[in-house]
Formats: C-alpha cells, structure tokens, sequence
C-alpha cells in the first residue's frame, strides 16, 4: 500500500528568499492587532467584567433594544446585549446585584426569566453565570501573570538549551501569536473569558513544540554542515521538518473542525482561538522564528580543531560528513 505523503521527500523550498517580505507581514499584521484590540478593545466575560451573565434562547431572532428596554425595567441594572452563537441566542449581561448573594443573584435571573417568556413566547432560559468584582480582577491578574511567566520561562529554556538567538526569536514568534489572536478576539468581538486565556497557553504550547522542533534541526545541521551558510541551514532544516509540521498541524486541525461545527456554541470561541493558533504558530515557527535567526547574527560552529571541545550534547565537537 502506497504511504500518504502531505510532503514529498524532496521537497525544497526557499523559504528564507520571502523572508524580508514575511518579516513585512509580520510586523503589519501585529501593529493592526495591537490597534484593533487598543481601539475596538476585548469583549470581556463575566469571568474578567464582574456581575452576572444571563443566557436566553427565542423562538425567533428578537428585537435587540426591545429586550434591552424589557430587561431594564425590571430594576436589575443596565444591560448589555450580545448575539451568541447565533441570532436566536442572545446574552444579557448586568451588574453585580446588589448584596451580592446568591439570593439577589437568583431574584434577578427570575424577575428577568419570567418578563421575557411574557414578552417573547418560547424565550427559553439556558443559563447564568456571576463573578464578583474582586474575583474578576484577581482572575485577570492571575491570567496576565500566568501568559507572561510562560514566554518567558520557553524563552529562558531556549536560550539555556540552545543559543540566546533561539530565545529572542522564539520569544518574538510567540509574541506574534498572541498578538493575533488578541487581534482576531477584538476583531470578532467573541467573549473574552478563562476558557481563552486557556486556549492562549494552549497555543503557546503547540508553537513552543513546533519551534524547537525546528530549532533542534537547525542546531544539529549547524554542527553537521560546518561550512554550509547559516541561509543554506535554515532552509534544510525547514523542509526536513516540513513533513512533521504539516501533518502535525492537519491531524489537529481536523480535530478542531470537528469540535468548532459540532461542538456547540459554549466552545466555539475556545476552538475558534485554537485553530487561528494552529494556523499562525504554524506559520511562525516556519517564516518568523527560523528566518529570524539568520538577522540576528547566528552562525555555524567552527571547525572542531578551532575550538576546544565540550561535554554532553548531541556531538559538538563530532563532525559528520554530509549526506550523499
């Protein structure tokens, strides 16, 4: 049986010719993420916002300011509408109810439910959620701490396990990912909550993985082709793990299809998150994070007769004569 091959063994491509061109695209594309998040800002859930989330179904695409107007007479606080999912799901979000107990949480979401299935027949209560103010903020904070703590711990085992030029790239890469889906989140307004930010590290560790696949590569083809160009490393070391890359990323991706059609509109943002994760680690281990290497001054390792010899690793100092 003939093996499915997504790469051809031979395959070739001069991917650090486009480099100045994706470092182009690059920084184009984090300048409008950081100005659409800036300027249309993140839409943020009750996890992040504080007070209480109401979610409800109709029987048929509602009137946006005639649900506001009914809700808001009930005395509950000024609500904030959003379309879920689809048309037909709409979410009402309301302050912290005053006292901020259970009771007031759950006289509120019943004085709501019950003016709605009067106002609208078939509105169908689905559910509720409530965060309290301090508890949302400690929970961005803790969200904020945990993404910054992981880029910089990936960054420092970079630059421990291979060169500092592998941390800055890798970090500047992972930087570029989290840009865009912060930008890709403010453009779509989909609910910002703790299942993104978890989606975040999710991506996070996916790129990481990918990275130092490559990077792995570039520093053993580094010790094998002493005198080949840093450009000719690069591009070796890209198409040899090409293959990998690609099937890896294909294999999830249709796992993520899977899960963004059928799963539900709870999971959609989550899912949604990941695939543009996939799809932009994918092309920045390739374009930005090996390509970036070259410009920060990387180089082959020397002869073996030109530097003394270290311990451990994959044969520093062994040289390995190129493949036919």
């Amino acid at each position: 049986m003939k093996l499915l091959k997504l790469v051809p063994d031979d395959t070739n491509f001069d991917f650090v010719r486009l480099r100045g061109w994706a470092f182009g695209l690059t920084l184009l594309l984090s300048v409008l993420a950081v100005g659409l998040t800036v300027y249309k800002g993140l839409n943020f859930g009750v996890d992040f916002e504080g007070g209480l989330m109401i979610e409800e179904r109709f029987a048929a695409s509602p009137d946006l300011d005639r649900v506001r107007a009914v809700v808001d007479a009930q005395g509950v606080g000024e609500a904030s509408l959003q379309q879920f999912g689809d048309p037909r799901t709409i979410t009402i979000r309301l302050p912290v109810q005053q006292g901020g107990d259970e009771g007031a949480t759950n006289a509120a979401v019943r004085k709501v439910e019950a003016a709605l299935s009067q106002q609208f027949p078939g509105a169908e209560f689905r559910r509720y959620s409530t965060v309290s103010g301090k508890v949302s903020g400690e929970l961005i904070r803790n969200g904020v701490l945990a993404v910054v703590l992981a880029i910089i711990g990936i960054g420092l085992f970079a630059i421990f396990r291979f060169e500092w030029q592998f941390g800055v790239s890798t970090i500047v890469a992972i930087v570029h990912d989290l840009l865009m889906t912060l930008g890709f989140f403010a453009l779509t307004q989909f609910e910002f909550d703790l299942n993104i930010v978890a989606a975040v590290l999710t991506i996070i560790g996916y790129s990481i993985n990918d990275k130092i696949v490559i990077d792995d590569r570039i520093r053993e083809n580094m010790r094998r082709y002493r005198k080949m160009e840093m450009r000719e490393i690069v591009n070796l070391s890209v198409n040899e793990t090409l293959p990998r890359t690609v099937m890896t990323s294909v294999t999830i991706l249709l796992a993520l299809f899977a899960l963004l059609f059928l799963g539900g509109h709870v999971l959609r943002g989550f899912t949604a998150a990941m695939v543009l994760g996939i799809v932009v680690g994918t092309y920045s281990s390739i374009y930005v994070s090996s390509s970036l290497l070259i410009s920060l001054g990387l180089r082959a390792e020397p002869e073996a007769d030109d530097k003394p010899k270290r311990g451990g690793g994959m044969g520093d100092a062994e040289r390995v004569a190129p493949r036919a």
